[in-house]
């Protein structure tokens, strides 16, 4: 370990991935921070899992440079890395029982006495009654902390997870989640997750990476990336979006843009640079940031906040919330999404209705962005 700044952190600089003409992973540069828990999100051929298996060692760079603190490990082989990898099928040994799993790093270093390690790894992922079971009496989830405690007992520096909980089903996959996010912090050591799923990444992670085609999209702390998105992609890749296109008319400290005939608010540090009146911006607003209220009580909506009429087209009962489409002048299927709390029983398809907000959650992008890119596709949702 080192006591100069950059501390066993993992920097990756201009690191890129070519197959052919082909390129996995456009020249980046990444610090990781040293002991955070970090995801790479991205849909399936975004270049995630080639970024973590370089860092591993498993993949060769093209280009750059891959450092560990200060310590250039480009050249090293997996082995002579301090790090460990586990991955979505966990690899156990079916011939060995728990004890023996988590041991066998060791025994393969050709340390003797292992039973106080592997007993203190069984404690932190909390299966020491089940030291003597073989893999097959385990579940998913209990499969999956016997490969993360094998992993930990080797005490690398980086450990490194290749859409670990993918295999479960949902609700193990939120409790692991959990899982992973503490042992994570108990033993304060660097976590560098890749996923597909946006909810696993911001549940766990404290920074999450979004890619997008061999490139970071944007990267920063989850509640950041989902309430000021800076591109259509981020904002529709992690959760959904109302983006409504809009023209410019006045820019200060508030950028006052019309849409539909009415009149939006946001703040100037949310939109894209330059903004200029009589330019395009697409407004974006998160569902659940938004009111619904009945055409018949627009009059009790208070003022300063950013509204829109519309008609309710589609509604769907989710039991935590209902979820409205709203067609109107701004646009069409504006997704509303409202907590079960007191329904309005008017709320109906057919029922005129007036979609309302504080403009401080709004956010704008630039409107020559694909307005639909990161939106799930039916061929991404089978």
């Amino acid at each position: 370990m080192t006591d100069t700044p950059t501390g066993g952190d993992v920097r990756l600089t201009g690191i890129s991935k070519t197959y052919g003409s082909f390129t996995a992973v456009h020249p980046l540069d990444l610090t990781v921070p040293e002991g955070s828990f970090f995801a790479l999100l991205g849909a399936s051929g975004c270049g995630k899992t080639t970024t973590l298996r370089m860092i591993a060692g498993l993949e060769e760079p093209t280009t750059g440079t891959v450092l560990l603190g200060d310590r250039d490990v480009t050249d090293l082989p997996p082995h002579k890395r301090p790090v460990n990898t586990v991955f979505q099928s966990y690899a156990l040994f079916p011939h060995l029982d728990v004890h023996e799993n988590i041991a066998f790093g060791l025994r393969r270093r050709g340390v003797r006495s292992v039973r106080r390690q592997v007993d203190e790894m069984l404690e932190l992922v909390q299966l020491g009654d089940k030291a003597r079971h073989r893999p097959h009496q385990l579940s998913g989830g209990q499969q999956q902390r016997v490969a993360v405690a094998r992993a930990l007992i080797n005490h690398p520096r980086v450990l490194l997870l290749d859409e670990p909980l993918g295999a479960l089903d949902l609700k193990l996959r939120r409790r692991m989640q959990l899982e992973l996010k503490r042992i994570q912090t108990e033993v304060g050591i660097t976590f560098v997750h890749v996923t597909h799923d946006q909810e696993e990444a911001m549940t766990m992670a404290d920074t999450v990476a979004v890619m997008n085609a061999g490139r970071v999209e944007q990267m920063g702390a989850p509640a950041e990336l989902y309430d000021n998105p800076r591109t259509t992609f981020v904002a529709n890749f992690l959760g959904t979006s109302n983006l409504i296109e809009a023209e410019v008319v006045e820019v200060g400290a508030d950028v006052v843009a019309t849409a539909g005939g009415g009149t939006l608010r946001l703040p100037a540090d949310r939109c894209p640079a330059p903004v200029r009146a009589g330019g395009r911006l697409l407004v974006g607003i998160r569902p659940e940031k938004i009111t619904l209220a009945h055409a018949d009580d627009a009059d009790a909506i208070p003022s300063g906040r950013n509204r829109t009429a519309g008609r309710i087209a589609d509604t769907s009962f989710i039991g935590v919330s209902t979820q409205y489409a709203v067609d109107g002048p701004a646009g069409t299927g504006l997704q509303v999404y409202e907590q079960n709390i007191e329904r309005d029983p008017r709320l109906v398809p057919g029922a005129e209705v007036v979609l309302h907000w504080n403009p401080a959650h709004t956010f704008g992008l630039d409107a020559a962005q694909d307005v639909e890119a990161g939106a799930p596709t039916v061929e991404g949702a089978a």
